[in-house]
């Protein structure tokens, strides 16, 4: 009788050359962290270009593989031994455990995709397919349709036994976890930050998250949406820290300062500025931010050029080309868009003027800057930090 288990397979990676190696090794841990809490110990084995997963339910494997990036195919599948007999043996039990019984299924088209990873077994990948598609034929009387099956049947043939397949599903795809480096994720309460750190995920990047909060000037409501934001994204990375600034008191001593209809591009300099140090300090090599290019006033070409100068690291904008509805559907595939939609007070809105500047330039917010004296006005801010790990609630 075959073993059931599931397969996972990826796409870049396999252009990764001398590199794959360690990027595999980011794979690894990232598998390892997706099946901590399974029901029972899962295997972790490694193939030329495919990783099994066996051990718990196919269920639980399932759930579990389709939380890691780096996979492009999530396959249930069932396993047996490496004979043309098991092949067959296993093609069979697959069916008869989807479909019961030829009776019940009805006639169906199918089609056998074979695929030898190891040359050395006595049967070429076509003539598999024609001796496994033959039986079915026999055994289930389904006609044969190469070009537009109901029923696709996959047997993988590689060093140590066979894989059966019924089932392709699209895993998370992109780089795997860590193997980019590491960003620190300016994260608000909104659609789009998080979207925003769900891409820099699946570019390889591993993600600490700030938050800046209008405390004392606001309430705790925006903590709590960040908290529950970075627990859900957890899912894709583990072990991710939130890093909550209150900024409410900075706010106001901008206006004081008469930053005026600057406010909102100062405020968001001061954002960076912070965060560049934070990441700095957490050896963060880049950061990243929710910015859709001409979406709101802040977000003016003219702006971001102008926040942007506030870091030293680079300030990644991986939405900077998506539309507002692109990024809505992307937090709805991901689990973030119903936390995103609960009321908050937003720290950016605190104190913002009638009219926004939409073409700022640097040299324009110098005397504001300057009357805060921002060499000493970060190191405070950094030292009010709160730092907590959602995913281990």
């Amino acid at each position: 009788m075959a073993r059931p288990c599931v397969l996972l397979k990826y796409g870049e990676l396999m252009l990764k050359g001398r590199n794959r190696g360690r990027f595999e090794e980011y794979l690894r841990e990232s598998l390892r962290h997706a099946v901590a809490g399974a029901s029972a110990p899962v295997r972790i084995s490694q193939r030329p270009g495919v990783v099994v997963l066996s051990g718990a339910p196919v269920d639980e494997l399932l759930t579990c593989a389709h939380n890691v990036i780096g996979v492009s195919v999530v396959q249930p599948a069932l396993r047996a031994g490496r004979t043309v007999d098991d092949a067959v043996n296993t093609v069979l039990q697959a069916l008869t455990e989807r479909f019961g019984s030829p009776d019940v299924a009805g006639p169906r088209r199918f089609a056998i995709r074979a695929h030898r990873r190891d040359k050395t077994f006595p049967m070429g990948s076509e003539q598999l397919a024609a001796l496994v598609g033959s039986r079915v034929v026999e055994e289930w009387g389904w006609p044969v349709d190469l070009g537009n099956p109901e029923v696709e049947i996959t047997v993988e043939v590689d060093q140590r036994e066979v894989f059966v397949s019924l089932d392709k599903q699209r895993g998370q795809g992109g780089l795997p976890v860590g193997a980019s480096g590491r960003a620190l994720v300016l994260l608000s309460g909104g659609f789009d930050s998080p979207v925003a750190a769900y891409r820099a995920m699946r570019r390889g990047l591993r993600c600490d998250f700030v938050h800046f909060t209008g405390a004392p000037l606001t309430g705790p409501s925006s903590t709590y949406k960040a908290y529950a934001l970075v627990r859900q994204l957890d899912r894709f990375q583990g072990d991710s820290r939130l890093h909550v600034i209150p900024i409410g008191t900075a706010q106001r001593a901008l206006a004081t300062a008469g930053a005026g209809n600057l406010q909102i591009v100062a405020q968001r300099r001061l954002m960076v500025r912070t965060a560049d140090a934070l990441a700095r300090e957490l050896g963060a090599q880049a950061l990243v931010v929710g910015d859709s290019l001409g979406q709101v006033a802040s977000q003016t070409l003219a702006n971001m050029a102008t926040v942007e100068q506030a870091a030293e690291l680079p300030l990644l904008r991986p939405l900077v080309a998506w539309d507002k509805e692109e990024i809505i559907s992307e937090a709805r595939r991901i689990g973030t868009a119903e936390i995103s939609k609960l009321p908050d007070e937003d720290c950016c809105s605190l104190l913002a003027p009638p009219r926004v500047a939409t073409r700022t330039t640097p040299s324009q917010l110098v005397n504001v800057e300057r009357r805060m004296d921002l060499d000493e006005l970060v190191p405070k801010l950094l030292a009010d930090v709160q730092v907590h790990v959602p995913g281990a609630a």
